[in-house]
């Protein structure tokens, strides 16, 4: 199995995809829980796409719905007055394919995809960096970071935003802006160095 993300990946007009990329460790879901919140304060309606390393399921072994999957239906779509569950085996691939996640929550209309976990994908990111984790920061090499947030962090290159990591409402804000400038942030950055 590969994990190797494709070259390209359609970015539509609408809605605004922003990917949280991070390692492991760094708190990319605890922030994600602070900040939604306040980015629903703002108005704006916030889809989050979840990427999970490893088999998870969501359902319940016993529950009608599970025998039902467990028996062949694909996809299963469970559904009450207060929430819709859609569950669909997928063994035939090696991947989620994100192409396909980001269409299905683009027919809920939301302003704005943040994309956390999907952090080798081809899409502008705000980059989560702790330096005390000791892995490498991705924006020196991934032309789709387009900020940095840190406790401090001086080593992003130049045309990449810096961000404070444990100032909230500068995220906020930061974020809460991502809709009106995703028309002009659908293009890599250069790498320093680069032509």
């Amino acid at each position: 199995m590969t994990d190797t993300p494709p070259a390209t990946l359609y970015l539509p007009e609408s809605p605004a995809l922003l990917g949280i990329a991070a390692w492991s460790g760094t708190g990319k879901t605890t922030l994600l829980e602070q900040l939604l919140p306040a980015l629903r304060q703002r108005g704006l309606r916030v889809a989050v796409i979840k990427h999970a390393h490893h088999a998870f399921d969501v359902d319940t072994p016993g529950k009608d719905s599970h025998r039902l999957r467990e028996a062949g239906a694909t996809p299963m779509l469970v559904a009450s007055r207060a929430r819709i569950a859609l569950m669909m085996e997928t063994p035939e691939r090696e991947e989620a394919d994100l192409g396909e996640l980001i269409e299905m929550v683009s027919h809920h209309a939301p302003d704005l995809v943040l994309v956390e976990g999907f952090k080798a994908w081809p899409l502008p990111k705000l980059e989560l960096y702790r330096e005390g984790l000791g892995k490498p920061a991705l924006a020196a090499h991934d032309p789709w970071v387009k900020a940095v947030a840190s406790q401090g962090y001086s080593g992003a290159p130049d045309n990449v935003e810096r961000l404070d990591l444990d100032d909230l409402a500068c995220l906020v804000d930061w974020i809460s802006e991502w809709p009106r400038r995703w028309p002009t942030q659908r293009v890599p950055r250069d790498l320093p160095g680069g032509d």
